[in-house]
C-alpha cells in the first residue's frame, strides 16, 4: 500500500515498506536541517485508558503525553525508530499536535526516522531489534 501526502500541490511524503522494519515514511523532496516535515494532530488517550491500549496493536503507535498517551494522526505514528535519527519529534501540548523536524538535511527517497525514546541521542532500549 502506498500513501502519499501532498504539500502545496506536490507529493512530499510516502509510506512504503522499509527493509527489516515494516512500513516507514519516506520523503519525496529534500528537507533542510530545521525544516518541519510533519505537523500531526493527536488523539489524547486518557491515563485511565492506557492500560487497555497496552494489550492491543496500538501499543506500538502511541506517544507518551505526560501521564497520558497520544496517537499521532497523519504520518505521525508511522515514523520508524533509529538510534541515528534524521528527525526529531516535539510535543506541542498547546496545539495538541506533534511536530516532526529534520535534524539534518534529508535527501529525496530517504526514510525519515526518529528516536522513540525522545531525545535524538538517547540510547535507552526498545522492545524490538533495531535495524539501522
Amino acid at each position: 500500500m502506498l500513501i502519499l501526502r501532498k504539500g502545496r500541490g506536490l507529493r512530499v511524503l510516502e509510506v512504503k515498506q522499509s527493509p527489516g522494519k515494516g512500513r516507514g515514511v519516506f520523503t519525496l523532496k529534500p528537507y533542510r536541517k530545521g525544516d518541519i516535515i510533519e505537523k500531526a494532530p493527536v488523539i489524547i488517550i486518557p491515563k485511565s485508558d492506557l492500560r487497555a491500549i497496552m494489550v492491543t496493536v496500538m501499543v506500538d503507535y502511541f506517544f507518551q503525553w505526560g501521564r497520558e498517551g497520544a496517537v499521532a494522526l497523519g504520518y505521525g505514528s508511522l515514523f520508524n525508530h533509529s538510534y541515528k535519527p534524521n528527525a526529531e519529534f516535539i510535543l506541542k501540548r498547546e496545539d495538541t499536535c506533534i511536530h516532526f523536524r529534520a535534524l539534518r538535511n534529508i535527501a529525496p527517497g530517504e526514510e525519515v526516522t526518529i528516536n522513540y525514546k525522545g531525545k535524538p541521542d538517547r540510547k535507552l532500549p526498545v522492545p524490538f531489534e533495531v535495524v539501522e
